[in-house]
Order: C-alpha cells, then sequence, then structure tokens
C-alpha cells in the first residue's frame, strides 16, 4: 500500500506543477478527489474502563448493551450514563441476536487504514428491543435485501485479530 501511496502522491505533486492543485481522478468512478499533502497516521490508546464489561462480553461471545434503572432505555453502543435521567444506575444486559436488515451500503473508497479490505458492507439492523445497530454486513451484497433476517455475531477482524461483531444473514427455506 505505500508504494500505491507513493505513486499517488507522485502523480498529485505532477498535477500541482501542471495546474496548481492537487486533483486526482478516481480510477473507478471519475470523480475529481483533492489529495489533502497531509498524512495522518494515528496510534492511540484510550481507557475502556467504564464499557470494559462490554469488551469482556466479546470475549464471551456476547454482545451487551446497557439498560437505565428508572427509565428501562437500552443504549448501544453502551453508554455509563442515561441522558434522561443522569442520577440513576445503569445496568449491563445482553442484547438479542435476530434483526431484520434496515439498509446498507457497499464501501468501495474506504479510508486509508481500511484499504488493505477487500470492498465490504455496512448496515443497519434491527433487534427486538428497538435497537439500531450499525456492523458490517457479511455475504454477497447481490443476495442482501432490506427486510431480510439477520444475526449478530461475534467475530475476529482480521489481520487485526480483535473482536467485533457483524449482521450475518439468516437463511431462509
Amino acid at each position: 500500500m505505500d508504494e500505491f501511496m507513493s505513486q499517488v502522491e507522485a502523480f498529485a505533486e505532477e498535477m500541482k506543477r501542471s495546474m496548481g492543485l492537487p486533483i486526482l481522478l478516481d480510477q473507478k468512478t471519475g470523480v475529481a478527489m483533492w489529495f489533502d499533502q497531509r498524512e495522518l497516521r494515528i496510534r492511540f490508546t484510550i481507557s475502556i474502563e467504564k464499557i470494559r464489561r462490554f469488551f469482556e462480553g466479546l470475549t464471551e461471545g456476547k454482545i451487551l448493551a446497557t439498560k437505565c434503572v428508572k427509565t428501562g432505555k437500552i443504549y448501544f453502543p453502551p453508554q455509563v450514563d442515561c441522558p434522561d435521567a443522569p442520577d440513576s444506575e445503569v445496568e449491563w444486559v445482553e442484547i438479542p441476536r435476530e434483526g431484520v436488515l434496515l439498509t446498507y451500503t457497499v464501501i468501495n473508497t474506504k479510508p486509508y487504514t481500511f484499504s488493505h479490505y477487500p470492498d465490504y458492507v455496512v448496515g443497519i439492523g434491527k433487534v427486538a428491543e428497538g435497537l439500531n445497530i450499525l456492523a458490517w454486513v457479511r455475504g454477497d451484497p447481490r443476495k442482501l435485501r432490506r427486510g431480510m433476517k439477520v444475526r449478530l455475531e461475534v467475530v475476529k477482524r482480521e489481520p487485526e485479530g480483535y473482536l467485533t461483531y457483524e449482521w450475518v444473514p439468516v437463511e431462509e427455506g
């Protein structure tokens, strides 16, 4: 990927010299794109202590949310405070796995940090508790349809090797 980016950068430099702007044409769509000359490389650590139980749940094969004790509202991704009752406690609950695919899109123009993945699908599914959950969707995008049954599964995302969750179409018939 670094070699590809070097070629893109060289082309952007040529465009700056010839027309004064680092404008490139997307190879797939022909759409004009601005090539930013600033490199953004981020590595970070952030505290997850207050939602640590969510990540522990993934290691147990569970997908957890938080539920406000006072209002009963469920939050996913989990959060430790209820906006409607700030003085209330939250409890951890396992969310239903079965859902319905509300919408989806194929991601083929990816941010640099996701460029090592082939095109992938991101979708929003709704589970019985009324939660809308955004996640990657496994499977052939040509076979997906709005309203189809899907199931949340805990998966290991490669090549990074970390646990996450994604929607999987449920075979009907």
